[in-house]
């Protein structure tokens, strides 16, 4: 067995020292992931000399759309594209396998949430569905498979039949978890304006006005939207192309990452001043179920750590795209 299928092989088996992990996997990708490689020896780094997960070079997340990042070289079963309109280059993520991806979502909603079993999952995601590729809905599209539901998953504008499946899944005593893109939801909770019982039912939004509504921070867009579903509060999930592991909020904007990803951050004017003495700043993600591309991603959100290992994402760097997965600007 090579180096990539027993670390996936351990990465979702016994509990695992996470440090230790990502330094064995940084040097792999060091030696394998050419991007990667051209990347630290630019710099220069010598990977030998990295004990620390602070001292780690972290990719811009801006290589996914000039280059091809991968460890190794395989034919990637499916090719991720990042959301984005004809005027912007779209970010790829070659997946060598669909199924470990498929794997590392499940592992990760399940810790949170548990059993898909116990849900039927229903999505209101008309602009992914529309562009196609999107990671998001490929992993909704996985769960719907898991769950055995016989409520239709996908949704694109009608609505009314996305009641009735909630009401399906109800009668049933099953749990139900409505995730939709940032604007689709609003629309409809103007229009529900209170008017209909979500009780049972997890609304998760995934972030991305795609230009529909004015950008709000997270706090306004929750609070429009807990009014519009009469619910307590509303879930969010942290994730993006570039990544295959994500993370999730129940609430209050804070997220808490899935297993297999660790949050860092970075200071605004010094990507490589990196570490717990920050409590803002730029974020980066150790992604340790990127083993076929590139685990350490310098993203463009900025953060802000809490004491309980959650985070908060305040905003995006001024010259990033607006996308689709990472919902505000501040």
């Amino acid at each position: 067995m090579d180096f990539k299928a027993q670390f996936k092989q351990k990465l979702l088996g016994q509990p695992t020292d996470f440090t230790q992990m990502a330094l064995s996997l940084f040097r792999y990708q060091a030696e394998h992931n050419l991007v990667y490689k051209t990347y630290l020896q630019n710099l220069p780094i010598k990977p030998d000399q990295i004990t620390t997960l602070a001292q780690i070079p972290y990719l811009p997340i801006e290589f996914f759309k000039q280059q091809k990042v991968a460890t190794g070289s395989f034919a990637p079963e499916v090719t991720f594209l990042s959301s984005g309109t004809t005027q912007q280059s779209r970010s790829q993520h070659y997946v060598a396998d669909l199924q470990w991806y498929n794997q590392v979502t499940k592992y990760i909603f399940e810790h949170f949430y548990g059993p898909l079993e116990q849900y039927v999952v229903l999505a209101l995601l008309p602009s992914y569905l529309e562009q196609g590729g999107s990671s998001l809905v490929a992993m909704v599209d996985y769960f719907v498979q898991q769950t055995r539901q016989q409520e239709e998953g996908f949704y694109l504008h009608n609505r009314s039949q996305l009641l009735q499946s909630i009401d399906s899944a109800k009668a049933c005593g099953k749990k139900v978890l409505l995730i939709g893109v940032s604007y689709a939801l609003l629309d409809w909770a103007e229009e529900l304006n209170g008017n209909y019982n979500f009780s049972n039912v997890t609304i998760m939004e995934t972030g991305g006005m795609k230009g529909r509504h004015r950008e709000m921070v997270r706090e306004e867009l929750h609070s429009y939207l807990k009014q519009g579903f009469g619910v307590d509060a509303i879930h969010s999930e942290y994730g993006m192309t570039e990544l295959l592991s994500q993370g999730y909020s129940k609430g209050n904007g804070v997220f808490y990452p899935g297993q297999t990803m660790q949050i860092l951050l970075r200071d605004l004017n010094d990507p490589f001043d990196i570490g717990a003495h920050h409590r803002s700043g730029g974020i980066n993600v150790i992604d340790l179920a990127n083993v076929d591309s590139c685990a350490f991603i310098e993203t463009k959100d900025i953060g802000r750590l809490k004491d309980d290992g959650g985070f908060e994402v305040l905003g995006r760097f001024d010259n990033s795209d607006i996308r689709g997965c990472n919902l505000l600007v501040v």
